[in-house]
């Protein structure tokens, strides 16, 4: 999760979460860099998560998608076999309807890639899995970002009202901790 465009480092979604359900949230934005190699997935299963949130697709290409994100769930799931995987598609860019072909190039590709890895791994029977679609991340208004591609601290919000949504369920309870 990358923070860029936040107005300070509280208005990221990942510390609203943090504060709304009074849970400690690790942010590994790696600027561009999320890629979900297979080292990074080494380095991720020595964390021992509430859940897992993988928010890479702004940073991948369909291909990449494709080749990429079995491994990298499986990965995780052999080490955490219980630890809940939530997978995210990449925002709309706010800007999308503006650019001939955007929407079919950049979102629509990777969207479809994405669901069918998590459909594939969910078939192969990867258990506590979970999805979050992109097309609303940031509202439907065109306020949400600075430059169509970035959250503002409103499309950070609105972010953290989805991903809410999704993550309240699986937090484990007080007798869990």
């Amino acid at each position: 999760m990358q923070g860029l465009s936040a107005s300070r480092p509280g208005m990221v979604h990942s510390a609203i979460l943090g504060r709304k359900f009074n849970w400690p949230t690790i942010n590994l934005g790696f600027s561009g860099n999320g890629k979900m190699e297979p080292e990074m997935a080494d380095l991720l299963t020595e964390l021992d998560p509430s859940i897992y949130v993988l928010d890479c697709l702004p940073n991948l290409v369909a291909d990449e998608i494709k080749e990429r994100v079995e491994p990298f769930v499986k990965k995780l799931r052999a080490v955490h076999p219980q630890t809940p995987i939530v997978l995210v598609e990449d925002r709309t860019m706010q800007d999308s309807f503006l650019i001939a072909g955007r929407m079919e190039w950049y979102h629509l590709k990777d969207r479809a890639e994405l669901k069918a890895a998590y459909e594939r791994l969910q078939k192969d029977g990867v258990k506590n899995l979970f999805y979050i679609p992109g097309e609303h991340l940031f509202g439907d208004d065109g306020e949400g970002s600075t430059d169509g591609s970035h959250p503002n601290d409103l499309g950070f919000m609105r972010q953290a009202e989805i991903f809410a949504k999704v993550l309240e369920p699986l937090l484990p309870t007080e007798k869990q901790k």
